[in-house]
């Protein structure tokens, strides 16, 4: 089975310099490849420079996360494809577990690791923590980070379980079903696309997996925070995409719970006087408005739909319930 370990890669030389040398050393058993977005910095002559070893693709511009991997893979010959943010620090032996479980498990078509947080790694890391779930209404939650609270790793998530989807901060996915999926959405553009894919592959009848024995540690945010309002726009934005195109059942009724929801949530950010993020919400509304027609397209094309959803609104477990850790969900 043949490995490829592929970083997208957008000015961050600043970011391989400090998160390339752990790649390296322990990830002998796959090529890795540097997927560049019409860097303007110095980055590629840096890897060219001092990592011969790895491989470069260059795409002809910046098409964010989603267009982006899109593009380069189309030039990369592997059986797996293991996508790898560049804030990324991996560990010894963490592919080991990974590849034994594509050669045992043949209907699994996505792995992620435990994602640990790379600047307090006793905690969980918000991009995937210990792989991620969907609600009724299409808000993502994860075991080990449900919004804002995060847990720490007490090896409460040393298990190998399956899940709705894997983050893209370290997602693993057979280069077969990443190509009959045709690849991620990419008028996603970045946030949320990763969420589409694994939930268009549990769709078409694929096990998502999340396998603990297998840990890494991202910054994450090194590209937008949490404070830029554009990542607001676009978690929101996409979240609508994900759910009309996917959801099973009646999706009217679902969507409009989830505005009036999105409703409050640009209420909170008024109150916590965080305008531009209102402004961020309310444009998303309005792009998904203007893209309706064509999700509903999207919707029509898929295969089978599966039972997505174990909560009915994790919004109401946890900010009315007050349940804040994955355990506290089933009571």
């Amino acid at each position: 089975m043949k490995l490829a370990v592929v970083i997208l890669n957008w000015n961050g030389q600043k970011l391989l310099e400090k998160f390339l040398p752990s790649v390296v050393a322990f990830s002998k058993e796959s090529d890795i490849y540097i997927a560049d977005n019409a860097s303007t910095d110095n980055s590629i002559e840096f890897v060219r420079n001092k990592y011969p070893i790895i491989k470069i693709v260059k795409n002809v511009e910046n098409g964010g996360y989603a267009k982006g991997y899109n593009d380069a893979l189309k030039h990369i010959d592997a059986d797996i494809f293991c996508l790898l943010n560049s804030d990324i620090e991996v560990t010894e032996n963490w592919l080991t577990p990974i590849i034994d479980i594509f050669n045992t498990e043949p209907n699994t078509a996505v792995i992620q690791p435990k994602i640990l947080d790379y600047k307090n790694k006793s905690q969980f890391e918000y991009a995937g923590a210990a792989g991620g779930f969907i609600d009724k209404y299409g808000y993502p939650y994860c075991r080990g980070r449900i919004f804002d609270t995060i847990e720490t790793d007490k090896g409460q998530y040393n298990d190998t379980a399956e899940i709705l989807w894997a983050s893209g901060a370290c997602l693993f996915i057979r280069r077969e079903v990443f190509n009959d999926l045709e690849g991620f959405d990419a008028s996603f553009f970045a946030h949320m696309e990763e969420i589409d894919l694994c939930w268009r592959a549990k769709n078409s009848g694929y096990t998502i997996k999340y396998v603990g024995a297998s840990t890494v540690y991202h910054v994450g945010g090194a590209t937008l925070t949490t404070l830029n309002p554009k990542k607001t726009h676009l978690n929101f934005r996409n979240s609508l995409y994900t759910l009309t195109k996917n959801a099973t059942g009646p999706i009217f009724l679902k969507i409009l719970v989830r505005l009036l929801l999105d409703g409050i949530a640009g209420i909170k950010f008024v109150v916590e006087i965080k305008p531009k993020h209102t402004l961020a919400v309310l444009k998303a509304h309005f792009s998904f408005y203007g893209h309706l027609s064509k999700l509903l397209k999207q919707r029509k094309q898929l295969k089978n739909k599966v039972k997505y959803y174990e909560r009915t609104s994790i919004v109401m477990d946890y900010f009315v319930n007050r349940k804040r850790h994955f355990k506290n969900l089933g009571k």
